[in-house]
């Protein structure tokens, strides 16, 4: 009988064979000689070095890989924490981001290069352009500094936005995207239940005597950050994938789905009370009733209200709950005239405004915050904490950077309403709703919180705002046969979330 074509021969069977031994042998031998003379080093290296180079060829293969790839570094740099060497994490992430524009050069006659005319990427491209201008800005007393602040400000965005508008992304890359989402905020949740109820890892209790303490130990409670930067990352990133989640259960038809996703939502909401962070608050409460303008259901808008100012007067006029620590920590977000904090960070502002009246294009990228304290510490944008995303762009950029960039935020969540309500497909209505309205809920947090500065925040934000101004790509008009069909089949399961 004449062996089918599918199956190898036995001389390609032999080949392969001696293939793949001939290369486990040169890795073993390469292993021994890179622990004999680098030790722990050597063996480290030789375990990441397969992993980067699979890693490099899967890339240049195909640039969708290296925008999932870059969605799941932004959940691992909280780890970092746990070993001891330092992982240079901002450079890798510029590094993949490059390396999969490049992958988009090589593999140009796959891509739809004509998407780049969409009014959302010419939004980010000028923002782009402005923040590049600001590097001569001749009030900068350091330079170099620019580009670390440069990256979350605006050019991870754009090298995101060249990638996500080009890229043949299909439907099942934004369920990947969602699900592991989902999972790495579930994962997030668990861990941070790990270190309110059991306890911390020594390698968080350093990190916390390493200066966290004073914004994580208040008043002989802890403010849980889990595997995250800090709490204030994690809390914004629980209250999103809360807000995600009870969208998504109001979206969908079947009662097992909806209860498993009012599940998933109260152990995000549980996650984002023990982190503590009051403006995480604002992503819901601006982030829900967006997306019930969304739906222009203005019923279930005015059901929304009725059963939420009862719970506002009860957190505002009253002390119920007051004893459970979280509960309050809620009720002072909603009175912020009575926090000191509040008051001190107005305060601030007028400071800062006092110094930012005759310099309308701001300090210079890279003089507040972190970057500032490190390289002009001297300098008086650095002297006062901007405490908030909004109020650093102003430091570093003025009140035109501010403007534009307020423009920019405006402009996309426009662009995405005109193109969500065009949508047909239900199942895309939905994932795009959850999208649109959490960005919605981060940019008010901005306000409050840095939290549109840093990663996992930036990475998810990112890729959803270009996502939501591309979704017609994946539009299909629903017909009555697939409408009424049951849901059997494992990828018809799959094709819910």
């Amino acid at each position: 009988m004449a062996q089918l074509a599918f199956l190898p021969n036995k001389n390609q069977s032999s080949n392969q064979f001696w293939l793949y031994s001939l290369l486990g042998g040169l890795y073993t031998v390469g292993t021994g000689l890179l622990i004999g003379k680098l030790g722990v080093a050597g063996a480290v290296l030789s375990i990441i070095a397969p992993v980067g180079l699979t890693v490099l060829t899967l890339v240049i293969l195909d640039p969708r890989v290296g925008l999932l790839i870059y969605l799941q570094l932004g959940f691992l740099i909280g780890l970092t924490r746990f070993v001891t060497i330092e992982f240079p994490v901002g450079l890798i992430l510029d590094s993949l981001l490059a390396l999969t524009l490049f992958s988009l050069m090589l593999n140009g006659q796959r891509m739809n290069w004509g998407r780049m005319r969409n009014p959302a990427f010419i939004l980010i491209a000028i923002w782009f352009l402005f923040t590049v201008i600001e590097i001569v800005n001749p009030e900068a007393p350091y330079r170099p500094a620019w580009f670390y602040h440069v990256r979350p400000f605006s050019l991870h965005w754009f090298m995101v936005a060249c990638i996500v508008m080009v890229s043949p992304i299909t439907r099942r890359d934004i369920r990947i995207l969602v699900i592991t989402w989902l999972v790495w905020s579930f994962l997030g949740a668990l861990w941070a239940f790990k270190q309110q109820y059991i306890g911390l890892a020594p390698a968080e209790v350093a990190w916390l005597n390493n200066g966290n303490a004073k914004t994580h130990l208040l008043f002989g409670q802890l403010r849980c950050f889990s595997f995250y930067s800090d709490a204030a990352q994690f809390g914004a990133e629980m209250a999103g994938v809360t807000l995600v989640s009870v969208i998504y259960a109001f979206e969908e038809k079947k009662l097992l789905y909806k209860l498993g996703f009012l599940l998933l939502a109260l152990v995000y909401f549980w996650g984002y009370a023990v982190s503590g962070t009051r403006s995480a608050l604002f992503v819901m409460l601006a982030g829900f009733p967006f997306y019930l303008l969304l739906k222009r259901d203005f019923l279930k808008l005015l059901i929304g209200a009725i059963l939420a100012v009862p719970l506002v007067l009860l957190l505002l006029y009253t002390s119920v709950g007051s004893s459970n620590y979280q509960v309050q920590r809620m009720r002072s977000a909603l009175t912020p005239m009575n926090d000191p904090s509040f008051l001190l960070r107005l305060k601030n502002q007028e400071t800062l405004a006092s110094f930012l009246k005759d310099y309308p294009f701001g300090a210079g990228i890279g003089t507040s915050a972190d970057m500032g304290a490190r390289f002009s510490p001297q300098h008086w944008a650095a002297q006062t904490p901007p405490d908030s995303w909004l109020v650093e762009i102003w430091i570093e950029t003025g009140r035109v950077g501010l403007t534009l960039y307020i423009l920019m935020l405006v402009g996309l969540i426009g662009i995405g309403v005109y193109r969500v309500w065009q949508l047909k497909d239900p199942w895309l209505v939905k994932i795009m709703y959850a999208f649109l309205a959490e960005f919605v809920g981060i940019c008010f947090m901005a306000y409050s919180n840095p939290v549109l500065g840093q990663f996992p925040t930036i990475n998810v934000v990112f890729i959803s705002s270009l996502l939501i101004a591309t979704c017609y790509r994946w539009d299909r008009k629903p017909t009555k046969d697939t409408a009424t069909e049951p849901t059997t089949s494992l990828s018809a399961q799959y094709e819910t979330i």
